[in-house]
């Protein structure tokens, strides 16, 4: 899908988030990537043809929900610029991971300790410290760097639907 048909995703309701809805995410942001949610505004949208929703910070998409639990976006990530939870690649992977490729061993060059298999992760390009993608890991972090295989699953990548949204 070329980058200028990127379709509006169908929002089916909108609502303002409870304080324990917002510590919620507040308590996983900070314990799975160390990063401080600090805004004024949150709001829940629900998508009627995605299996995720999406949350306004602010009124920027910076948090969604991909299988049921909390968890920045590509351009949450850029904001809030999580000190773990980071899987980082080399510039020969960047092209392949903002197109929606899986992460392979090859093009990491780090990845955060506390990585364990199944966790959510943020793929960020080395050279810059971008956040190209968010993916749940197939192994730990520490299993990560090496010769062959897939160890990240992407979910979400710059130039995507969710990447995309606005409202």
């Amino acid at each position: 899908m070329e980058h200028s048909e990127v379709p509006d995703m169908e929002v089916s309701s909108r609502h303002h988030l409870r304080s324990d809805e917002v510590q919620a995410i507040a308590d996983a942001l900070r314990e799975g990537l160390g990063v401080e949610l600090d805004a004024d505004s949150f709001e829940l949208v629900e998508l009627a043809d995605e299996d995720f929703d999406v949350v306004l910070v602010d009124g920027d998409p910076l948090v969604w929900y991909p299988e049921g639990e909390p968890f920045v976006t590509v351009q949450g990530a850029n904001e809030f610029d999580p000190s773990t939870g980071v899987v980082t690649v080399d510039a020969g992977a960047i092209s392949f991971v903002s197109d929606g490729a899986d992460i392979m061993r090859p093009g990491i060059t780090e990845a955060s300790g506390g990585i364990e298999d199944g966790d959510l992760v943020v793929v960020e390009e080395e050279t810059h410290g971008k956040s190209l993608a968010v993916g749940r890991a197939l192994t730990d972090g520490d299993d990560m760097v090496g010769d062959s295989g897939k160890v990240v699953r992407n979910l979400h990548h710059v130039g995507d639907e969710l990447y995309e949204f606005t409202v």
